[in-house]
Parts: structure tokens; sequence; C-alpha cells
């Protein structure tokens, strides 16, 4: 199948033409260096991307990154007009297969602001529905990109054993390998559910996959989201998309930004599912079964985050979740 979107072959053409580039503030979690670049008089933003130096491209394992993908399938040009997507271009160079980088419209006024303060009820609607919209365009035809298995093993101890073992000083990884054995002293009955999954997800894996699938993004984190002056979602760091549940994504959205949200975690899923439902999607057969396993796959990717936090509401919560579900993976 030729390609829907030309891939440059060097970052030197990705940048041609630019009058300015200067470094923005140090690399992020991942290892990801950015650049502002000017081109005819508008203001751009160069992502570095290195599977030598990052760890989130070695977990996902996708050549060159998921990003290319998605740019060389034209995934990115079927996103509901709801998304401003900033990518405008992707260069991948074949003879360094480690690298590749994406220029993207500077987007950063319209971002979400990174603080610990709740995001406001307008905020979470809007952005719910348009995960919701999201999903309902790619219902059951997802590109095949990141696979369910490798995104619930992104934050495994094999993970973190692999980083180890190259040398690898990155916060993340070494966080996740003191996180999972501290989970089963913390949270002993959440951890009996959870930890077998996180060395071997099958059973989850295979449980879901007797459920709807979509696209999925994989990563919907606040840092990662912002509204432009359209109320469009901007939605940036595309590491780990792919086919999945999309219940995945909702319970990703609730672990990771648990200190932000306005309300309780139960009324955006309650957002989510009417958002679903206005899309044109029939929710009632598999909602609950899909719920529950994953919010127990939140675990499998969160659990070593959580107890770093020590037994607290948050954890509890989570705790009660997956002990009253684990029975759909152990079914399955």
């Amino acid at each position: 199948m030729p390609d829907r979107r030309p891939v440059l072959a060097s970052v030197d053409a990705l940048v041609a033409g630019a009058t300015s580039r200067e470094p923005l503030d140090g690399p992020g979690k991942s290892g990801a260096v950015l650049e502002r670049v000017t081109i005819d008089g508008a203001s751009y933003v160069l992502k570095h991307l290195d599977s030598e130096g990052d760890w989130t491209l070695r977990a996902a394992g996708i050549p060159g990154s998921a990003s290319v993908e998605l740019w060389r399938q034209g995934v990115l040009d079927d996103l509901p007009d709801c998304f401003n997507q900033p990518i405008v271009a992707v260069a991948y160079d074949a003879h360094r297969p480690t690298r590749s980088a994406l220029l993207m419209r500077d987007v950063g006024e319209h971002l979400v602001p990174v603080t610990d303060d709740p995001i406001t009820a307008d905020q979470q609607d809007l952005l719910l529905d348009h995960m919701a919209a999201l999903h309902a365009a790619f219902w059951e035809k997802a590109p095949r990109i990141v696979t369910p298995t490798d995104r619930y093993l992104e934050l495994s101890p094999r993970m973190a054993e692999a980083e180890a073992a190259l040398g690898s000083d990155h916060l993340v990884p070494r966080l996740v390998a003191q996180g999972w054995p501290l989970l089963e002293e913390v949270a002993p009955a959440l951890a009996g559910v959870v930890v077998p999954l996180v060395h071997d997800p099958t059973p989850l894996v295979d449980a879901l996959a007797a459920t709807p699938s979509t696209f999925v993004h994989g990563n919907w984190k606040l840092d990662n989201l912002g509204i432009d002056d359209r109320r469009r979602t901007v939605l940036l760091d595309w590491e780990l998309p792919g086919e999945g549940a999309p219940l995945s994504d909702l319970a990703w959205y609730l672990a990771i930004n648990c200190r932000r949200l306005p309300a309780t975690k139960e009324r955006a899923v309650e957002t989510y599912r009417a958002a679903l439902e206005s899309h044109g999607v029939d929710t009632g057969a598999w909602w609950e079964r899909q719920l529950g396993l994953c919010l127990v796959g939140a675990m499998v990717q969160f659990g070593w985050e959580k107890a770093l936090g020590g037994y607290d509401d948050e954890l509890a919560w989570w705790e009660a979740r997956v002990t009253e579900h684990a029975h759909l993976v152990v079914a399955s």
C-alpha cells in the first residue's frame, strides 16, 4: 500500500527555509529533544525522536516512531474535525534508523497549563466528548500500530529491567522498578490481581478482544492536551497509538490525571459514556465488561505509580475496582 503522506528523508529537509532555530527547555520524561523553529515567519516546534535516548520509543518498538507510522498511513488526516492536529511534516532517515523528527505548528498557547490544579468541568466535558468522537470515528476499523500487549507492557518490570541493562538513567523506568515491588506491600489485594498481568497481560488482552475495539491514542494525559480558540482539542505525543479498547483511553485518563479531575471518576465515566452514545455508539451490550477490564488494565499500567504514593484514598479506590472486576480476567 503506498504511503498516504510523504515522509522526508532528513531533518534538514524538514526545516528547509528556517530562519531561526533555538532549543526549548530540556528533554521531557521520555528523552525527546525540542526546538522552536521559524519558517516563513511562522513559529513551529521541531521534536527530535531517537530510540537510543528515548525509552518510550524503545518500549513501543515501531521503526522511526509510532508518530511517523501514523503520518505515513494518513491516520492523522482522518481525525474528526473537533481535533487541532499540529503535525505538518515528519522525517525519518532510513540510514539512521533510530532517529526521526516531527515538525509541528506551535500550539503552546492552547495547551492545558502544567499545574496541580483541577481542570474545569467544562474542559473535562469537552475533552471527553472529543475522546468519544475519536473512538466513534474509528469504531472497529483501527489501524494496527502499537499492539494492546505492548501498550500494557510499556510500564512493566520487563521495561525497567531492559532500561537498567542499557544503563539508562531516565527517571520513569527507575520509578517503575521501585514501584512494582512496593505495590505488593502496600496493596496486596490489588497486587495479587495485576502483578501477574504486568508480567504477562495475555489474559487481559484476550478478554478485551471479545469486546469492541477502536483507534486509541494511548496517553490521554492533560500534559498532552489543549483546547484552542475554536474549542477543538489539541492532542500531542502519539507514542502508543493503535488498536485497543476504547475504555482503555478513558481508564488511562482517570489514572494519570487523578489529582486534576474536577469531579469524581464515576462522573467522568458517565460523561464519556453519554458522549459515546451521542456519537452513535450503542454501549448497552458490552459496556460493563469492558469498563471492568480496562480499570484492571489501568493498574497493570499504573499500579507502580499508585504504590509510590502510599495507601491513600486514590489507591483504595483502584484496589476496590480491581478486586471487584478481577473475575472478568480469570473467567476469560
